[in-house]
């Protein structure tokens, strides 16, 4: 290969490149959309000719170890969700109790009767507050067992 690079060689509208003869630089000067490979060039002496460009270095991940930016996108918490209770004048305050026991994790007998006197006399009562997905599966299950209930956007979070 005898192309001599000479001068400035341009890599992108951000990076510029000014070989100087001997030395390694490093090509990325500014935004890169690929930051996983690296580059370096070297150039030889005067007249001798062509730069080289070494092997590109590409960052890789083992299986089961996240990159930086699939744990960053990971946090992002998902928008809570009330699950509402509502009042109905079908069912039994005890059956009600039971079902609200069953349907939510963690649910203690207190707690289930204070949603249930209060849906009891206000017309409705928050349930619990969690991501979309568990207030829908709630939801479903709380219908399925003969209860009114719905789900909303939880302002203002938890």
């Amino acid at each position: 290969m005898e192309t001599a690079i000479r001068g400035r060689l341009t890599l992108s509208p951000n990076t510029v490149f000014n070989p100087k003869p001997g030395e390694k630089q490093s090509l990325y000067r500014g935004p890169c959309t690929n930051r996983g490979i690296l580059m370096a060039i070297s150039t030889s002496g005067p007249g001798k000719g062509a730069g080289i460009l070494d092997k590109p270095v590409i960052e890789r991940t083992t299986p089961g170890r996240e990159s930086e930016f699939d744990v960053r996108k990971s946090r992002k918490i998902a928008p809570p969700y009330r699950v509402i209770l509502h009042n109905d004048n079908f069912n039994k305050r005890e059956y009600v109790v039971q079902v609200l026991m069953k349907v939510i994790p963690g649910m203690t007998l207190d707690n289930a009767v204070n949603i249930m006197q209060e849906a009891h006399y206000n017309g409705l009562a928050v349930v619990i507050i969690c991501a979309q997905a568990d207030a829908e599966e709630h939801c479903m299950q709380l219908r399925g067992n003969g209860l009114l209930s719905s789900i909303e956007p939880a302002s203002g979070g938890c």
